[in-house]
């Protein structure tokens, strides 16, 4: 059985960790590069297998481990450093990358400056449709509303505490334990709008996925959807 093991590190961290892998025999797999629909930032996983360790565990339960390198929350334009200097068979992956994402990857061994792909508009997996860009930017005002009403909450609730007489410090800790709460807890009005936000956004993206289908297919997986969202429906209301 195969497990996989996902590690989050920073672009600083990135090398470090591929060379503590290429030091215990790893072998680089394949790297991708995803979008993050909620907010623009780019994912970039790493994948990686110890192949002796892996023939060693088959040997003792049939199981074996890949390990993935994950880093995430990367602005388009920001730099992320080569490891074809440690694994060169990255240089498709990271030109792909580079072409259809528009990623920053500095220093690669084998750089088709751009050219690796043929495409008729430059980074096609950074474009999004106006329906997504909006829906993008109401789920980043939504989630900025939220934002700003902990904040509120916190410093209304910090001033009752310390009108009533419990100090500055336990002002201090009202305000803190309430501002370390995720934006998502201040009210369900906050978080109702955050999840229409988000379903909007899921629905453009859908949308957008449907207009560049076959319309044939196109229409069967509305009707699939439709049929879904029936259902989904008569279980809430059971």
């Amino acid at each position: 059985m195969q497990k996989a093991i996902y590690t989050t590190v920073g672009i600083d961290e990135l090398l470090s960790h591929v060379q503590a892998l290429k030091g215990v025999g790893a072998r680089f797999v394949q790297m991708h590069a995803e979008r993050n629909v909620d907010d623009g930032t780019y994912r970039l996983v790493y994948t990686f297998i110890n192949v002796r360790a892996a023939q060693e565990q088959i040997a003792q339960d049939g199981s074996y481990a890949i390990e993935n390198l994950v880093v995430e929350g990367i602005d388009q334009y920001q730099e992320i450093p080569s490891i074809s200097s440690y694994y060169p068979a990255v240089f498709p992956f990271e030109n792909e990358a580079h072409d259809l994402f528009g990623l920053a990857i500095t220093d690669m061994q084998i750089d088709f400056k751009g050219f690796f792909y043929q495409v008729s508009t430059a980074e096609p997996m950074s474009v999004i449709t106006p329906e997504v860009k909006a829906a993008r930017e109401k789920a980043m005002k939504v989630r900025a509303a939220a934002e700003a009403k902990a904040r509120k909450a916190a410093a209304e609730k910090a001033a009752a505490a310390a009108a009533a007489g419990e100090g500055a410090a336990g002002a201090g800790d009202a305000a803190n334990a309430v501002a370390a709460q995720p934006a998502a807890a201040t009210g369900s009005d906050a978080q109702h709008d955050d999840a229409a936000a988000k379903a909007a956004l899921k629905a453009a993206e859908m949308e957008a996925k449907l207009a560049a289908m076959d319309p044939e297919k196109a229409a069967k997986v509305r009707a699939a959807l439709a049929a879904k969202a029936a259902r989904d429906k008569q279980k809430k209301e059971a």
